[in-house]
C-alpha cells in the first residue's frame, strides 16, 4: 500500500517557486518534484487564512460546511477529518508541524471526551496522532506546548523563551536581542543556528517518524511554520537574496483610487500600510525568499533520506501552501483576500504509481481545490471517498491523465468579522463575509451588503481593474452570482446519510409497515399487490 508524505508550507505564495515562474529564486528541490509528477496550475484555498483554509485541507469540506471561519474558532465535534477517513483502511495519520487547530472544549466536555484519551486525543487534534505539533510562537502569548522548546533548552540555547529569543530573534550590532517581529529587522541572521532553526528541526522529526513507522502504511503530514512570518531567517539564507531579486510591486493608483469599499477598509490595516512603503519590501523579501530556499534544501534532505531508505517507490509526495502573501502587491499586506496572490497555491504531487506516469512532469490547467486533496488520498488508500461527507474531487483521475477537468469553478470563503475592516465598514458581525467563485477566467467576489467585485484575469491577469459595475459584463455577474447561490443552497451539512441511501429507502414506506394516506382496506391491499406505498 501507498504512504502518503503530506507537506505543507505556510504562507508560500504559488509564484514563489521557480518552477511556477519565479525568475530568481533557487527551489531546485521542489522543482525536482515537479519533474517527477503533477504541478497544478490552478490550485486554490477555500479560505486565505491559516485556520479555515486547514480546516477545509483536513475535513475535505468547504469553510460553509465545517463552521471554522477564522482563526481561533473551533472545528465543531464530530467533523470527520483526514484520520477519520483513513485510520479505517489501515492508514496511521500523524501530524508533525502546524495545524492550527482549535479543539472544541466545550463540544467535548458537553460529550463527555476526555481529551486526554485517544479518541479525545484526536478529536482535538483535527483527528492527527500528533507526533510533534509546531505551531510557531507569538512572544509572550500561551502557546501550543511544542517538543521544540525542550529541545532548544537542552541544546543549551538559554533564556526563558529560547525558540523566541533565539529562533525569532537577530543580535543587533552590540550583542542586543533584536526582535524578528519587526520587520526592520528582517535582512539580519536569526541567532539561533540553522541546524537548529525550525524548518531543519520539523524535518528531522519526520525523518524520525518514518524511520519507527515499520511496514504499516502511514499518512505523515509535515507541515512546516514557514515562511509565515516572523520573516526572519537563519544564516545564510538571510543572505542568500538582495535587492534585485524583489519584483515590482503588482499595483495601480486606480486599486486605491477606485477601491471597492471592503479593499478600501482592507488598504488601512496596519500590515497593509507598511507593505505600501519600498524599505519593508526591500526588508522582508528577501528573508521570505530565503526561507522558501530553506523549506526546498530541507525537502531535498527528505527526498534523499526516502531514496535511501528504499521509500520512495512506495510513497506518494504532495506539497502546497495554506495560502499566500500579498508582499505589498493590490496595496496590501498579509492574505485574507482573493487576489491570485492570496488565495492561489502551489500544488505539486508525485504518484509512485505507475499509473501516473503518462502525466509525469506536466502541468494540470485543471481547477482543482484544497479540499480534493483527502479524497485523493482515501482513493490511494484503497477506499471509497464518502460523497455525503467529502465536497472535494478526487485528483486520481488528473493524475492518471484519465480525465482533464474536475469542475467549472472553485469556490473561497472569508469572515473578516474580526477584523479591523468590519468596524471601518460599519458591518453587523453576521454581513462581515466574503465569498469568492473563479470559473478559470471570471473570478467573482460576492461581498454581502455591497456591490460585487469581478476581475476578467484572461484579459487582466494582473486583476488590476475591478468590472464590477462594467454593464458590458452584467451577464457575467449573472452567471457567477447563480453559480454562487445554488452552491450556498446544497446541502453542505447532511453527512450521515449518503445519497444512494436515501434512492434506496424512497417510497419503501409500506415495506417498512407505514401506513399513511390511505382510505380502505381495499387501497391498502392494492397498493400492497403493485408493491409500492402509491406515493
Amino acid at each position: 500500500m501507498t504512504n502518503i508524505l503530506f507537506i505543507m508550507a505556510d504562507q508560500l505564495r504559488f509564484d514563489y517557486l521557480a518552477c511556477y515562474g519565479h525568475p530568481t529564486i533557487r527551489t531546485p528541490n521542489i522543482d525536482a518534484l515537479a519533474a517527477r509528477g503533477v504541478r497544478f496550475e490552478r490550485a486554490y484555498v477555500q479560505s486565505p487564512i491559516c485556520g479555515p483554509s486547514r480546516m477545509s485541507f483536513y475535513t475535505g469540506r468547504y469553510v460553509h460546511s465545517h463552521g471554522a471561519t477564522w482563526n481561533g474558532v473551533p472545528l465543531r465535534v464530530g467533523e470527520m477529518t483526514l484520520g477519520d477517513h483513513l485510520r479505517p483502511l489501515g492508514v496511521r495519520t500523524v501530524l508533525c508541524g502546524k495545524t492550527h487547530m482549535q479543539a472544541d472544549r466545550e463540544g467535548m466536555a458537553r460529550l463527555g471526551l476526555d481529551p486526554e484519551s485517544v479518541v479525545g486525543a484526536r478529536v482535538a487534534e483535527c483527528g492527527f496522532d500528533v507526533w510533534d505539533r509546531l505551531d510557531g510562537l507569538h512572544p509572550s502569548a500561551n502557546a501550543q506546548p511544542s517538543h521544540y522548546q525542550e529541545h532548544l533548552t537542552g541544546l543549551g540555547y538559554d533564556g526563558p523563551n529560547p525558540w523566541e529569543q533565539w529562533a525569532n530573534s537577530a543580535a543587533g550590532d552590540d550583542g542586543e536581542i533584536l526582535s524578528g517581529w519587526l520587520m526592520r529587522h528582517a535582512d539580519r541572521p536569526a541567532r539561533i543556528a540553522e541546524k537548529d532553526s525550525e524548518t531543519p528541526y520539523a524535518t528531522s522529526r519526520a525523518i524520525e517518524f518514518i524511520e519507527q513507522a515499520g511496514d504499516a502504511p502511514w499518512c505523515l503530514h509535515l507541515s512546516y511554520i514557514k515562511p509565515h512570518w516572523p520573516y526572519i531567517v537563519p544564516a545564510p539564507y538571510h543572505a542568500m537574496y538582495g535587492r534585485h531579486d524583489i519584483l515590482p510591486a503588482v499595483r495601480s493608483e486606480a486599486e486605491r483610487e477606485n477601491a471597492h469599499p471592503v479593499l478600501a477598509a482592507f488598504h488601512e490595516h496596519r500590515f497593509s500600510k507598511a507593505f505600501c512603503r519600498d524599505e519593508v519590501r526591500e526588508r522582508v523579501i528577501p528573508a521570505y525568499m530565503g526561507l522558501i530556499t530553506q523549506i526546498d534544501d530541507q525537502i531535498g534532505r527528505l527526498v534523499a533520506y526516502l531514496d535511501e531508505s528504499g521509500r520512495t517507490n512506495d510513497t506518494m509526495i504532495v506539497f502546497t501552501s495554506d495560502h499566500g502573501d500579498y508582499l505589498g502587491d493590490h496595496w496590501l499586506g498579509e492574505k485574507e483576500l482573493f487576489h491570485e496572490p492570496s488565495v492561489r497555491v502551489p500544488l505539486v504531487v508525485v504518484d509512485p504509481s505507475g499509473d501516473s506516469d503518462p502525466t509525469r512532469g506536466t502541468v494540470s490547467h485543471a481547477l482543482v481545490e484544497g479540499i480534493d486533496l483527502v479524497p485523493t488520498f482515501v482513493e490511494v488508500a484503497g477506499g471509497t471517498p464518502r460523497r455525503e461527507v467529502l465536497e472535494g474531487h478526487s485528483l486520481v483521475p488528473l493524475l492518471h491523465g484519465t480525465a482533464e477537468r474536475l469542475r467549472d469553478h472553485v469556490v473561497s470563503e472569508y469572515d473578516y468579522s474580526f477584523r479591523a475592516a468590519r468596524a471601518v465598514l460599519d458591518q453587523p458581525v453576521e454581513a462581515a463575509r466574503l465569498a469568492m467563485i473563479f470559473d478559470g477566467r471570471f473570478k467573482l467576489v460576492h461581498a454581502e451588503g455591497f456591490r460585487p467585485m469581478l476581475h476578467d484575469l484572461e484579459a487582466d491577469p494582473d486583476e488590476l481593474e475591478d468590472l464590477g459595475v462594467d454593464p458590458a459584463l452584467a451577464a457575467v455577474r449573472d452567471r457567477l452570482q447563480g453559480a454562487l447561490d445554488r452552491w450556498f443552497r446544497r446541502h453542505h451539512m447532511r453527512t450521515t446519510i449518503s445519497d444512494e441511501t436515501i434512492l434506496a429507502r424512497a417510497g419503501s414506506e409500506l415495506d417498512r409497515g407505514i401506513v399513511i394516506g390511505f382510505w380502505d382496506e381495499s387501497e391498502l391491499a392494492d397498493a400492497s399487490r403493485r408493491g409500492h406505498s402509491g406515493n
